[in-house]
């Protein structure tokens, strides 16, 4: 990273080896004068980061880091000489800690200790820097601290305490707090605000609520208004302007019909009152665009030339009636028209875990399918955040179960619209969707030629019932406790896919793990593939299976990234390997 001292003249202010682990930049944070630098290296083989600490000004050369502090994973300066930060322990965040930097030295004090394993603790800042929050997560609920940056050696200010299903966020303008709480109708978020000096939920005066069907799912603070990002029933992403004095004024900005991801990348404090953002989906670059609401400026595209040149594909976007008569949105990506592409195979997505939405920001080897004619699938189902929050805070442990049958549902009617067919037909999931991904394998293999997972979690009621292991205790709110309740444990037991497997014609599979995955257990994955392969093997010498038979490949790599290798060129051979036209072509032969 360099530092600006003239158009010929740059100086070097940070770089990785002072961390001393072979490392990448993850965040970087600049003081509110930047004149301190702060950024975190994190460790290529394992979860943990360094955090480090370099003087701006007066700038010697060689130049040496302030400061390096050990596990930190969140951080925000409150002041230049006040920065608050997390430390990790395994994969849990409970402590905050503030540090003081004094011409006596650097002093460190705990301002803050989560006594709840189910709960993750994050530091931020609101966009006017006025207020550093620390902010506590469960699965199911939260609560909000915060410290005043112009009297940063303060006590933190408690929001609103936690309460069972109460989910909250809270940024500040002009004196007012504004929270994006699930306090809407369907328990969906909405906008509300109180006096910064009366936080308490009691004080809490609804702002904006989305219309039906509409979810919210990021908000931007400007100077005078707040921008939310919100997903139509279909899919479709929209862009509503809300005057901060006349909250019943909003703005509808309809976005491009192929955006499916939006980024937003702010300069300056919320005081410009404009931001940028980028969009992109999974087959088209980003493109950066501009917001001014003040000046009614509308949407502006840079960069467009370079876009123009992109072969021309469709977006189609659908719904499927799954079996208790919901519709799951889904969402294709095809370079022929949907009556020509009962031929052209066919590559799944699914997640549904997490209240977290499919990835859909862009990726090349995505592009380099539809440009061989692929079909590229992507399914919304419930447990994920697509559908908004209703989908997966009450009932929440139900989810699982209605979350396989919304992804058979979403297959089966893109075969009966004449999109693909079984025989060309892949699936593919990592992490938590690889849960509904082996679920589906084990009750409709039929619909399925061959399954790509990475990372996956394939074995959920062996992981829940190991207290020991580092994310079992804080998952619960989200798979629910099998030692202690046991229609939980059923519930796990009637769709895990470890527990579940069959002897039957299964599709094939490459299974990508990494041998020091903390989050998703090896012994998990080696026990799925050993049950699997036995079923498989049993299946086809029973019945001598001529034609067909499953190829089931365990890919196991070294490091414990659970997202892969940071490495570039380690990551370039691993994309270059499980790209789907390859990986398809080595699991079926």
């Amino acid at each position: 990273m360099c530092s600006p001292l003239g158009e010929q003249d740059l100086v070097q202010v940070l770089r990785t080896d002072w961390a001393a682990v072979d490392g990448t930049i993850q965040k970087v944070r600049l003081s509110p004068t930047e004149s301190v630098l702060a950024a975190t290296v994190k460790n290529n083989h394992c979860e943990e980061a360094r955090c480090v600490l370099v003087q701006l000004e007066q700038l010697t050369i060689p130049q040496k880091p302030l400061l390096i502090l050990d596990k930190v994973f969140s951080f925000e300066w409150a002041t230049d000489d006040v920065l608050f930060y997390t430390t990790q322990e395994g994969l849990q965040c409970r402590h905050v800690f503030r540090l003081h930097l004094t011409d006596a030295g650097a002093q460190s004090m705990l301002v803050y200790k989560e006594k709840d394993p189910e709960f993750f603790v994050e530091v931020s800042r609101s966009k006017d820097h006025r207020i550093v929050t620390v902010n506590c997560s469960s699965k199911s609920s939260s609560e909000v601290w915060m410290i005043d940056s112009r009297s940063p050696l303060s006590h933190p200010t408690l929001v609103q305490p936690r309460q069972p299903g109460l989910l909250y966020h809270v940024e500040h303008s002009d004196s007012q707090l504004y929270i994006l709480a699930n306090t809407g109708p369907g328990h969906e978020y909405q906008l509300l605000r109180t006096p910064f000096t009366s936080p308490a939920m009691q004080h809490w005066e609804p702002t904006f609520s989305p219309g039906p069907g509409a979810v919210i799912k990021d908000m931007e603070m400007l100077q005078d208004h707040c921008v939310f990002t919100m997903r139509e029933p279909l899919g479709q992403l929209q862009l509503h302007t809300i005057p901060l004095k006349a909250p019943n004024h909003v703005t509808i900005l309809q976005l491009p019909s192929w955006a499916c991801a939006i980024e937003t990348q702010r300069f300056g404090m919320v005081d410009s009152d404009a931001f940028s953002f980028l969009l992109s989906s999974p087959v088209h670059p980003p493109v950066r665009y501009h917001l001014s609401p003040t000046r009614k400026q509308p949407l502006s595209q840079e960069d467009d030339l370079q876009h123009t040149l992109l072969p021309e594909y469709h977006t189609t976007r659908l719904q499927a009636p799954s079996q208790d008569g919901t519709m799951v949105p889904l969402t294709l990506f095809h370079m022929q028209p949907l009556p020509d592409m009962r031929e052209a195979p066919m590559l799944v997505h699914v997640y549904g875990a997490y209240g977290l939405d499919l990835n859909m920001g862009f990726c090349p080897e995505k592009r380099l399918l539809l440009d061989d004619n692929w079909v590229l699938a992507y399914c919304h189902v419930r447990g994920g955040g697509e559908c908004g929050l209703a989908w997966h805070s009450a009932g929440r442990l139900q989810f699982k179960k209605k979350g396989v049958e919304d992804l058979s549902a979403c297959i089966q009617t893109l075969f009966q619209s004449g999109v693909s067919r079984p025989t060309l037909t892949a699936l593919t999931a990592r992490s938590a969707g690889a849960v509904l991904a082996g679920a589906l394998c084990n009750k409709h293999p039929q619909l399925l030629r061959a399954v790509l997972l990475q990372a996956p979690f394939l074995d959920v009621l062996g992981t829940m019932q190991d207290p020991s292991l580092p994310l079992t205790i804080e998952e619960r709110g989200e798979w629910g406790d099998p030692l202690i309740d046991s229609q939980h444990r059923d519930n796990i037991a009637s769709y895990c896919p470890c527990h579940n497997i069959s002897t039957q014609l299964y599709p094939s599979m490459l299974i990508t793990a990494y041998s020091g995955d903390s989050r998703v257990p090896l012994s998990g994955v080696k026990n799925y593939v050993e049950r699997l392969s036995k079923a498989v093997q049993t299946y086809s010498s029973s019945l001598c299976t001529k034609g067909h038979i499953p190829t089931i490949l365990l890919d196991l790599q070294p490091g414990g990234d659970h997202f892969g290798p940071e490495d570039f060129d380690q990551s370039l051979s691993e994309v270059s390997y499980h790209h789907p036209l390859s990986a398809v072509n080595t699991v079926i032969g």
